[in-house]
């Protein structure tokens, strides 16, 4: 890993969070993913751990994300996954005590987020990096919820609300250095 440059944060691409209103996004961030490495870059990749007497089970009544299949990343992802690092967490947000220490050790200052659920953990993410001190950006087309386009949408709002308007971005709008063109945009008009 390369230690001080931008990270992207693969934000549970679980199949347990991947439905119809969220799928859409799996190979715009697998291609993502995968230009993103090509330039050498960072990836992390968590991934949400329901547990018996959670908060999400106890005031939502939601017990998902506990086992396989729920809990693995979703196929696309898997030959990605190694060449990155792997976070798990138990709360919406990367930044646990073990996520900061991961971080200090990378380096990592520049985060870039993408991933399920917009309005969720990839908005707790944001906010977090915002909160210490970190720069974040939310890459707003390779981000979707599994609670559809109006929970995605108002994470967005929510998003420019909290960490700016200008770190929401599109995926046109990351720097060139950070990932490799695609096929499609390297070939001369």
């Amino acid at each position: 890993m390369t230690s001080g440059r931008p990270v992207l944060v693969v934000t549970d691409m679980q199949n347990g969070f991947v439905r119809e209103q969220s799928a859409h996004i799996v190979p715009i961030v697998v291609d993502l993913v995968r230009r993103w490495q090509a330039c050498g870059g960072d990836t992390l990749f968590t991934r949400y751990l329901n547990y018996p007497g959670s908060p999400f089970e106890r005031f939502f009544g939601w017990q998902r994300l506990q086992s396989s299949p729920d809990i693995e990343f979703v196929p696309e992802l898997r030959p990605y996954v190694d060449r990155g690092v792997v976070l798990d967490k138990r709360i919406y947000s990367p930044f646990t005590s073990e996520g900061m220490a991961l971080f200090k050790r990378h380096g990592w200052v520049e985060f870039y987020f993408c991933g399920i659920a917009t309005e969720s953990c990839v908005l707790k993410g944001a906010v977090d990096a915002f909160e210490s001190g970190f720069t974040p950006w939310l890459i707003a087309d390779a981000s979707a919820s599994h609670a559809g386009t109006e929970a995605h949408e108002a994470g967005l709002l929510v998003a420019r609300r909290f960490i700016g308007p200008g770190q929401v971005i599109r995926l046109i709008d990351i720097p060139a250095a950070l990932i490799e063109l695609s096929p499609q945009s390297s070939e001369a008009p």
